[in-house]
Protein backbone atom coordinates (compact mmCIF):
# COMPACT_ATOMS: atom_id res chain seq x y z
CA UNK A 1 0.00 0.00 0.00
CA UNK A 2 1.44 3.40 -0.99
CA UNK A 3 2.38 5.82 1.70
CA UNK A 4 -0.26 8.51 2.26
CA UNK A 5 0.66 12.11 1.69
CA UNK A 6 0.56 13.98 5.06
CA UNK A 7 -0.44 17.19 3.32
CA UNK A 8 -3.30 15.41 1.62
CA UNK A 9 -4.40 13.91 4.94
CA UNK A 10 -4.42 17.35 6.55
CA UNK A 11 -6.46 18.70 3.68
CA UNK A 12 -8.99 15.92 4.04
CA UNK A 13 -9.20 16.58 7.78
CA UNK A 14 -9.77 20.28 7.21
CA UNK A 15 -12.46 19.56 4.65
CA UNK A 16 -14.07 17.08 7.04
CA UNK A 17 -14.03 19.63 9.88
CA UNK A 18 -15.50 22.30 7.62
CA UNK A 19 -18.25 19.95 6.54
CA UNK A 20 -18.97 19.08 10.18
CA UNK A 21 -19.13 22.77 11.15
CA UNK A 22 -21.32 23.53 8.18
CA UNK A 23 -23.59 20.62 9.07
CA UNK A 24 -23.92 21.76 12.67
CA UNK A 25 -24.50 25.33 11.54
CA UNK A 26 -27.34 24.20 9.30
CA UNK A 27 -28.82 22.10 12.10
CA UNK A 28 -28.51 24.97 14.59
CA UNK A 29 -30.08 27.38 12.15
CA UNK A 30 -32.93 24.95 11.64
CA UNK A 31 -33.44 23.69 15.20
CA UNK A 32 -31.61 26.17 17.41
CA UNK A 33 -34.76 27.98 18.48
CA UNK A 34 -36.29 24.70 19.61
CA UNK A 35 -33.19 23.83 21.61
CA UNK A 36 -33.20 27.23 23.29
CA UNK A 37 -36.93 26.95 23.94
CA UNK A 38 -36.53 23.52 25.48
CA UNK A 39 -33.71 24.79 27.68
CA UNK A 40 -35.82 27.74 28.82
CA UNK A 41 -38.76 25.44 29.59
CA UNK A 42 -36.47 23.13 31.57
CA UNK A 43 -35.06 26.03 33.58
CA UNK A 44 -38.54 27.41 34.26
CA UNK A 45 -39.82 23.96 35.22
CA UNK A 46 -36.97 23.40 37.68
CA UNK A 47 -37.37 26.89 39.09
CA UNK A 48 -41.14 26.50 39.33
CA UNK A 49 -40.83 23.14 41.08
CA UNK A 50 -38.39 24.53 43.61
CA UNK A 51 -40.67 27.51 44.15
CA UNK A 52 -43.66 25.24 44.62
CA UNK A 53 -41.73 23.12 47.13
CA UNK A 54 -40.86 26.23 49.15
CA UNK A 55 -44.47 27.44 49.00
CA UNK A 56 -45.83 24.00 49.94
CA UNK A 57 -43.47 23.76 52.91
CA UNK A 58 -44.52 27.23 54.04
CA UNK A 59 -48.20 26.29 53.77
CA UNK A 60 -47.70 23.06 55.69
CA UNK A 61 -45.76 24.84 58.41
CA UNK A 62 -48.47 27.46 58.81
CA UNK A 63 -51.21 24.82 58.84
CA UNK A 64 -49.35 22.79 61.45
CA UNK A 65 -48.94 25.87 63.66
CA UNK A 66 -52.64 26.75 63.34
CA UNK A 67 -53.69 23.20 64.17
CA UNK A 68 -51.43 23.25 67.22
CA UNK A 69 -53.17 26.44 68.36
CA UNK A 70 -56.55 24.70 67.98
CA UNK A 71 -55.41 21.67 69.99
CA UNK A 72 -53.98 23.79 72.79
CA UNK A 73 -57.11 25.91 72.90
CA UNK A 74 -59.25 22.77 73.14
CA UNK A 75 -57.08 21.41 75.93
CA UNK A 76 -57.32 24.71 77.80
CA UNK A 77 -61.12 24.72 77.43
CA UNK A 78 -61.19 27.70 75.08
CA UNK A 79 -63.77 26.51 72.54
CA UNK A 80 -64.16 29.85 70.77
CA UNK A 81 -60.42 30.14 70.16
CA UNK A 82 -60.25 26.51 69.04
CA UNK A 83 -63.24 26.95 66.72
CA UNK A 84 -61.68 30.04 65.13
CA UNK A 85 -58.39 28.24 64.43
CA UNK A 86 -60.18 25.18 63.05
CA UNK A 87 -62.31 27.34 60.76
CA UNK A 88 -59.19 28.90 59.27
CA UNK A 89 -57.83 25.44 58.52
CA UNK A 90 -61.11 24.02 57.24
CA UNK A 91 -61.56 26.95 54.85
CA UNK A 92 -57.97 26.99 53.65
CA UNK A 93 -58.01 23.57 52.01
CA UNK A 94 -54.39 23.08 53.09
CA UNK A 95 -53.55 19.45 52.41
CA UNK A 96 -54.90 17.00 55.02
CA UNK A 97 -55.16 19.68 57.68
CA UNK A 98 -58.45 20.95 56.22
CA UNK A 99 -60.06 17.53 56.62
CA UNK A 100 -58.51 17.07 60.05
CA UNK A 101 -59.94 20.44 61.04
CA UNK A 102 -63.42 19.42 59.86
CA UNK A 103 -63.32 16.28 62.02
CA UNK A 104 -62.26 18.33 65.02
CA UNK A 105 -64.92 20.94 64.30
CA UNK A 106 -67.55 18.19 64.37
CA UNK A 107 -66.20 16.84 67.66
CA UNK A 108 -66.12 20.34 69.15
CA UNK A 109 -69.67 21.05 67.99
CA UNK A 110 -70.89 17.77 69.48
CA UNK A 111 -69.83 18.89 72.96
CA UNK A 112 -72.57 21.52 72.91
CA UNK A 113 -75.04 20.00 70.47
CA UNK A 114 -74.94 16.27 69.77
CA UNK A 115 -77.29 16.43 66.79
CA UNK A 116 -75.36 19.31 65.20
CA UNK A 117 -72.12 17.40 65.75
CA UNK A 118 -73.56 14.32 64.05
CA UNK A 119 -74.74 16.43 61.13
CA UNK A 120 -71.24 17.88 60.80
CA UNK A 121 -69.85 14.35 60.55
CA UNK A 122 -72.52 13.40 58.02
CA UNK A 123 -71.57 16.45 55.94
CA UNK A 124 -68.04 15.05 55.72
CA UNK A 125 -69.42 11.60 54.88
CA UNK A 126 -71.45 13.07 52.03
CA UNK A 127 -68.61 15.12 50.56
CA UNK A 128 -67.53 13.50 47.29
CA UNK A 129 -64.19 15.29 47.55
CA UNK A 130 -63.30 13.30 50.65
CA UNK A 131 -61.66 9.88 50.32
CA UNK A 132 -63.97 6.93 50.99
CA UNK A 133 -62.05 5.76 54.04
CA UNK A 134 -62.62 9.12 55.76
CA UNK A 135 -66.23 9.25 54.59
CA UNK A 136 -66.71 5.92 56.34
CA UNK A 137 -65.09 7.13 59.53
CA UNK A 138 -67.28 10.23 59.53
CA UNK A 139 -70.38 8.06 59.15
CA UNK A 140 -69.34 5.85 62.08
CA UNK A 141 -68.65 8.88 64.27
CA UNK A 142 -71.94 10.55 63.36
CA UNK A 143 -74.00 7.41 64.03
CA UNK A 144 -72.30 6.85 67.38
CA UNK A 145 -73.22 10.33 68.52
CA UNK A 146 -76.96 9.83 68.02
CA UNK A 147 -77.16 6.05 68.38
CA UNK A 148 -79.76 6.37 71.14
CA UNK A 149 -81.71 9.31 69.77
CA UNK A 150 -81.48 9.28 65.97
CA UNK A 151 -83.91 7.75 63.53
CA UNK A 152 -83.19 4.01 63.47
CA UNK A 153 -84.00 3.52 59.80
CA UNK A 154 -81.91 6.51 58.71
CA UNK A 155 -78.90 5.44 60.75
CA UNK A 156 -79.17 1.83 59.58
CA UNK A 157 -79.27 3.00 55.97
CA UNK A 158 -76.10 5.02 56.51
CA UNK A 159 -74.31 1.97 57.93
CA UNK A 160 -75.40 -0.59 55.35
CA UNK A 161 -72.84 0.36 52.63
CA UNK A 162 -70.02 0.09 55.15
CA UNK A 163 -70.92 -3.46 56.19
CA UNK A 164 -70.27 -5.15 52.85
CA UNK A 165 -67.01 -6.43 51.40
CA UNK A 166 -63.70 -5.97 53.18
CA UNK A 167 -64.03 -2.31 54.06
CA UNK A 168 -62.05 -1.04 57.06
CA UNK A 169 -65.19 0.01 58.95
CA UNK A 170 -67.29 -3.12 58.36
CA UNK A 171 -66.94 -4.45 61.90
CA UNK A 172 -67.75 -1.14 63.58
CA UNK A 173 -70.68 -0.63 61.20
CA UNK A 174 -72.04 -4.12 61.90
CA UNK A 175 -71.77 -3.61 65.66
CA UNK A 176 -73.67 -0.33 65.46
CA UNK A 177 -76.25 -1.91 63.15
CA UNK A 178 -76.77 -4.70 65.68
CA UNK A 179 -77.30 -2.16 68.47
CA UNK A 180 -79.82 -0.29 66.31
CA UNK A 181 -81.65 -3.53 65.48
CA UNK A 182 -81.90 -4.38 69.15
CA UNK A 183 -83.10 -0.85 69.92
CA UNK A 184 -85.85 -1.13 67.34
CA UNK A 185 -87.02 -4.45 68.82
CA UNK A 186 -85.56 -6.71 66.13
CA UNK A 187 -83.79 -9.09 68.51
CA UNK A 188 -83.42 -11.76 65.84
CA UNK A 189 -81.43 -9.52 63.50
CA UNK A 190 -79.44 -8.09 66.40
CA UNK A 191 -78.51 -11.58 67.61
CA UNK A 192 -77.51 -12.66 64.11
CA UNK A 193 -75.18 -9.68 63.65
CA UNK A 194 -73.66 -10.08 67.11
CA UNK A 195 -73.03 -13.81 66.48
CA UNK A 196 -71.35 -13.03 63.17
CA UNK A 197 -69.06 -10.54 64.88
CA UNK A 198 -68.26 -12.86 67.77
CA UNK A 199 -67.26 -15.60 65.31
CA UNK A 200 -65.33 -13.31 62.98
CA UNK A 201 -61.61 -13.86 63.50
CA UNK A 202 -60.84 -10.70 61.51
CA UNK A 203 -62.83 -8.46 63.85
CA UNK A 204 -60.98 -6.43 66.51
CA UNK A 205 -60.85 -8.23 69.86
CA UNK A 206 -62.84 -5.55 71.66
CA UNK A 207 -65.70 -5.75 69.18
CA UNK A 208 -65.71 -9.57 69.30
CA UNK A 209 -65.83 -9.56 73.10
CA UNK A 210 -68.71 -7.06 73.22
CA UNK A 211 -70.56 -9.00 70.52
CA UNK A 212 -70.21 -12.25 72.45
CA UNK A 213 -71.56 -10.60 75.59
CA UNK A 214 -74.54 -9.10 73.75
CA UNK A 215 -75.23 -12.41 72.02
CA UNK A 216 -75.32 -14.11 75.41
CA UNK A 217 -77.67 -11.43 76.77
CA UNK A 218 -79.98 -11.95 73.82
CA UNK A 219 -79.95 -15.68 74.44
CA UNK A 220 -77.83 -16.61 71.42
Amino acid sequence: MADRDPAQDNLFKEIDEELRHEHYAVLWKKYGNYVIGAAVVLVLAVGGYQGWKAYDLHQRTEASATFDIALRATGENKPDEAAAALKVLADSGADGYALLARFNQAALTAKDDTRAGADAYFDIAGDSGVDEIWQGLATIQGVRLILDSGDTNDLSARLTPLMSGNGPWRHSAKELAAVLANRSGDAERAGKLFRELADDATAPQGIRARAAEMNAVLGG
